[in-house]
């Protein structure tokens, strides 16, 4: 019960910190000057900013612990594979060090929320905790940014010394989510995270006669020719996605109104013709409704599961599709990309400095080296089969005869990836996403799977977020 109660109060102090005050948004406290976005002919980061080790750039006093809070080890990997002068500790896999400093790498899953429940608990105590238990970095993602960006409990990177000219070649719409009501730059990523829709190769030359991108994109150009094509999938025996989840990214993605109008819960159109494609899906038995990571939803990353398609980032086939295991269908190189009915991104990872940190210079070193240098960034790409956050970096992969991806069978997703990055809105994100896409489609299983009306499934989706948020109405 404590955590939880902590974790209330934290959220009731930002949800009224994001409320108040100028444009329903209060000020942050000491806010820096708002970060303006360059042009593509500012000048990048210096040769020295790219080169020089982290032990260099924290000066002697400042901390000896660097404390990370994070939800998996994808950033830990990422640090240790790439990030000039850290050693991991041989006898603590939950430790490093750069230089002097020691790295303490604080992992909480996210399953029933645990991840933000710590740290919103550690944040509270933030102020009174001892130097080196305090934290020093944590990572967000896009679905609740929002929720630490507007508080005083993060840092401006302009206030480590970051300008907009080191982050001239990101892309904008990443700097967009951890961009506070003031215009002030919160955090920063290494990843963009644009989606496609993979599909099992085998299953498009037996259906369609081809396994070519650009071919197998008529039959999915719009949710209309989408839904025509399940047919020719389920007569063949295939599903065209393992579940109806698998496609809410890409139409909550495309709305035109945000969650929460005027205090009000509000359900944007296209979210509605997410649920009526999907319970025509359902009811055709050309998709199911199982749970995203579930068993069951995994089965169609393997021949036997008769699963078409999936959609996802970049992200999503090197950390979700079980590529590296024997028999699956990314393992074998049998997934391809292409565009899909619509243009969406999903998840990504950004970087925060937690207010009250001593390590403010190792933190920028790291942030500069992480999203900023170009040649790390193309490693990443390279080793990591990731899509970066610098235009540079892609642009010079996209045309890279050279560079293919082993579980797309040798493609080149990477143009696609490029083109679809530049047209992501983000206008109509909220603090209320995460809650309200969760519930959401929570209710609505109950309405595809025939155990509550859709007024019954929508009632239940409306009591659901006034629990989580008892400031909304509907």
């Amino acid at each position: 019960m404590k955590k939880k109660l902590l974790s209330a109060i934290l959220s009731t102090v930002m949800i009224a910190s994001l409320l108040a005050g100028c444009g329903g948004k209060a000020e942050e406290q000491a806010p820096a000057p708002a970060q303006e976005e360059t042009s593509q002919e500012a000048p990048a980061q210096d040769q020295a900013q790219e080169e020089a080790p982290a032990q260099e750039e924290a000066s002697a006093d400042e901390g000896k612990v660097l404390n990370i809070y994070c939800w998996n080890d994808e950033f830990k990997r990422r640090i240790e594979a790439h990030y000039p002068g850290y050693t991991p500790d041989a006898g603590d896999v939950a430790k490093g060090a750069i230089g002097d400093v020691t790295v303490v790498w604080n992992i909480t899953p996210n399953d029933d929320n645990a991840y933000q429940n710590n740290l919103d608990e550690t944040l509270l105590k933030q102020a009174d905790a001892a130097a080196d238990s305090k934290i020093d970095i944590f990572l967000v993602e896009a679905d609740y940014a929002l929720k630490y960006v507007d508080t005083e409990f993060t840092m401006a990177v302009a206030d480590l010394g970051i300008t907009d000219a080191d982050l001239a070649n990101q892309y904008q719409y990443t700097k967009d989510i951890v961009t506070d009501s003031n215009g002030v730059l919160k955090g920063v990523s290494w990843q963009g995270c644009p989606g496609a829709m993979f599909y099992s190769r085998e299953i498009a030359k037996e259906v369609f006669g081809t396994d070519d991108p650009a071919e197998i994109q008529n039959y999915v150009k719009d949710w209309d020719t989408f839904n025509e094509t399940a047919i020719l999938l389920k007569d063949a025996g295939y599903s065209i996605l393992s579940s109806v989840n698998d496609s809410y990214r890409v139409y909550s993605n495309n709305v035109t109104s945000k969650w929460v109008v005027d205090g009000k819960i509000n359900i944007d159109a296209n979210i509605m013709k997410w649920v009526e494609d999907s319970k025509a899906l359902v009811n055709a038995g050309q998709t199911a409704t199982h749970e995203l990571w579930s068993d069951d939803w995994s089965k169609g990353f393997y021949p036997e599961g008769k699963v078409f398609s999936y959609f996802g980032p970049a992200w999503f086939i090197n950390f979700s599709m079980a590529a590296d295991a024997e028999g699956s269908i990314g393992n074998q190189g049998g997934w391809a990309a292409t565009e899909g009915p619509q243009g969406f991104f999903w998840g990504g990872t950004w970087i925060c400095a937690a207010a009250g940190t001593d390590n403010a210079g190792l933190i920028k070193d790291i942030m500069l080296q992480m999203t900023c240098n170009e040649e790390i960034m193309k490693e990443i790409v390279v080793d990591d089969d990731d899509f970066v956050n610098n235009k540079p970096a892609m642009e010079a992969m996209a045309a890279d005869a050279g560079y293919t991806s082993k579980i797309l069978g040798g493609q080149n997703p990477l143009g696609m990836y490029c083109a679809g990055v530049e047209n992501l809105d983000l206008s109509n994100l909220s603090i209320y996403d995460q809650g309200c896409n969760e519930e959401f489609q929570n209710a609505m299983k109950n309405y595809f799977d025939d155990n509550a009306t859709l007024d019954e499934a929508l009632d239940l989706f409306y009591k659901a977020v006034v629990e989580k948020y008892p400031e909304l109405t509907y």
